[in-house]
């Protein structure tokens, strides 16, 4: 426990794993919760492909959130490590939150996840995300069919683009925590090394600017990450390799006269230095490493372990 920090008696602590379906919303509710950016985000499924720890601490309180991969059918070793990244956390945590998407019908999927989450140990609260998309006929008729496919679970519609409902959400995942001693220092909201956050941010907008295949096929590398001052101001150098499985993704990700590597860069910069409370210098490269994500070996020195 921080030395500088005088706990409460009754402070309460513990680990809680965000999970779901690819694309229900899981990173967005992380970054809410926090009311920092920790989880990037994007409108295509499986954009989170590690386990992102984001830590929310309060006066009686300190809440480690773990934002997980969607759990879906894997097809390549990169999959399959999303997935098992995900199941991991089902008997490593205090409590689990179970995200859906609102439905007058639960799918096959949701219904096999849930079967899953009955085996967990610790307690699972069911939550319907993105209930801003619906009116109150839409939200009883969503919050109905939750109630018949996964009976006995407690249930919180909640917005995380909004924040509809996540305060509610919160108090209850607090009290349903166990008292102890608080893990982190306060002032910190997430134990992601920065060369990790730097590197997502650079995936990010990968995800934002391409389609197809390519955001799935990139993997991002930070080879150098050296801090200094310029003119009493800190400097940050990043130097980083965007992985591709083809030639024809790499001509994409460069783009006509190399526009599109431009953008990303400038985008990712901007985001960076919002991150880190420097001005940035950032050189990206483009390479071909064939069959990365079906090859264990090109997924250990990615950082996929």
């Amino acid at each position: 426990m921080p030395e500088d920090r005088t706990q409460p008696e009754s402070f309460r602590t513990g680990f809680v794993a965000i999970v779901g379906r690819p694309n229900v919303g899981k990173s967005t509710l992380l970054n809410r919760l926090l009311g920092e950016k920790v989880a990037i985000v994007s409108e295509k499924p499986q954009t989170t492909r590690n386990l992102i720890r984001g830590i929310l601490t309060r006066d009686d309180f300190q809440v480690v959130f773990i934002d997980t991969p969607g759990i879906h059918q894997a097809r390549d070793e990169i999959n399959r490590y999303m997935v098992r990244q995900a199941v991991s956390t089902f008997q490593a945590v205090d409590l689990v939150l179970f995200l859906v998407e609102p439905s007058i019908a639960v799918g096959k999927d949701d219904e096999a996840l849930g079967r899953r989450l009955k085996e967990v140990d610790a307690p699972v609260l069911l939550v319907i995300n993105k209930i801003d998309r619906l009116g109150l006929t839409g939200r009883q008729a969503a919050l109905r069919a939750c109630m018949r496919a996964f009976p006995g679970m407690r249930v919180f519609p909640v917005s995380a683009l909004k924040g509809e409902g996540v305060e509610g959400l919160l108090a209850q995942v607090v009290s349903l925590l166990p008292e102890g001693e608080m893990r982190f220092p306060p002032d910190e909201f997430t134990d992601q090394p920065v060369r990790f956050l730097c590197a997502e941010l650079i995936r990010e907008r990968v995800f934002h600017l391409t389609g197809e295949e390519v955001p799935y096929s990139v993997a991002v590398e930070v080879v150098s990450f050296q801090e200094s001052e310029r003119d009493s101001k800190a400097l940050v150098h990043v130097e980083a390799n965007l992985h591709v499985e083809r030639p024809s993704q790499k001509g994409i990700l460069i783009g006509s006269g190399g526009q599109m590597l431009k953008r990303i860069g400038t985008e990712a910069r901007m985001r960076m230095e919002s991150l880190l409370g420097a001005k940035v210098m950032l050189k990206l490269w483009v390479k071909v490493t064939r069959g990365w994500k079906n090859d264990p070996k090109s997924l250990r020195w990615l950082g996929y372990r």
